[in-house]
């Protein structure tokens, strides 16, 4: 770990923290929520040695990158502003992406609007979320699941700050990141309460150290939730902002992989999506959709050598 390069990049406005590795073709990773670019530890070390240049940021409001204080700062125009200037001050007019969670979105929007930008797409855990043009993305969400489904829950701002502040930071990530409960996070009425892990125990899975969790935790506890939760806090403003590429197919080829425990696919009709063939629809050079068994949500962490392997093995034939 103490080869990786740390450094601060000025972009679209803002200093973005950023962490690399490597020589040859970029490989660029972007994070979920609640993540950092911490949760790519094991790629960039993999994909560096195979003769990658990996680089993965903090993104804005996260970690050590800015956090702008308003939320319509995090919309997908400005979090895909951050990363075509990032593309570019890397000296490069392409990069290999890997997206996970919100950065698996976040790596969708960029598909959408600057293809050119990307060679290859090897996206973790969330698909393309078609865009319904007659209802707004968390008006869905909520006349589907109820107002405590965690989007819906973490719409007011403040609200969840503190309730999330109640437990504190470190019960608030350990609850997430060791979830393996799948179907749609329902909340308990008016409080964080088990969150995303009613079943959550005291000992951390194989995968992730005291010392992993605590570097989360004290990167949380410096700059709060906010800027986090903003990003879920523009799900209707992004639904307002993509008016003018509703229906665009995405063509930049893309590997799809998600655990089979993974939350984000068994809700929102997302399983059926994916394997009945309205993903291969939106994502006409879909390559391969690839379900890890036993595997949950976090699987860059949970299945780091086996997520590694797959990203090499498809950009390595670009």
């Amino acid at each position: 770990m103490e080869s990786i390069v740390h450094r601060t990049v000025q972009v679209n406005g803002i200093k973005m923290h950023v962490a690399e590795k490597g020589e040859g073709p970029v490989v660029l990773f972007i994070h979920g929520f609640p993540e950092l670019w911490y949760s790519w530890r094991h790629q960039i070390l993999a994909l560096s040695s195979l003769g990658y240049r990996a680089v993965a940021p903090d993104l804005r409001g996260y970690g050590d990158t800015d956090a702008p204080p308003s939320i319509s700062s995090y919309n997908c125009l400005h979090i895909v502003g951050d990363l075509v200037a990032l593309i570019d001050s890397l000296g490069v007019d392409q990069v290999f992406l890997v997206g996970h969670d919100w950065g698996a979105i976040i790596g969708w929007h960029l598909c959408m609007f600057r293809p050119e930008k990307v060679k290859a797409y090897v996206c973790l855990s969330v698909p393309l979320l078609h865009r319904n043009p007659n209802v707004k993305t968390v008006d869905g969400m909520r006349a589907l699941y109820g107002d405590d489904y965690y989007i819906c829950r973490f719409q007011e701002p403040g609200k969840m700050e503190a309730e999330m502040a109640q437990v504190g930071t470190e019960y608030v990530l350990k609850n997430i990141l060791t979830t393996r409960k799948t179907g749609p996070p329902i909340f308990p009425k008016g409080e964080y309460g088990t969150g995303f892990n009613p079943d959550m125990t005291n000992t951390l899975p194989s995968w992730l150290t005291k010392e992993d969790l605590d570097y989360y935790v004290s990167k949380f506890d410096k700059t709060g939730f906010t800027g986090a939760l903003n990003y879920y806090r523009n799900f209707n403003p992004n639904w307002e902002l993509t008016a003018p590429w509703s229906g665009v197919k995405i063509k930049v080829p893309v590997r799809f992989i998600a655990g089979e425990l993974d939350m984000a696919n068994t809700m929102l009709g997302l399983k059926e999506y994916i394997h009945g063939g309205g993903f291969k629809q939106d994502v006409p050079n879909l390559e391969k959709v690839i379900v890890q068994k036993g595997v949950a949500h976090f699987n860059n962490q949970e299945a780091a050598e086996e997520i590694s392997t797959q990203i090499y093995d498809f950009i390595n034939k670009f």
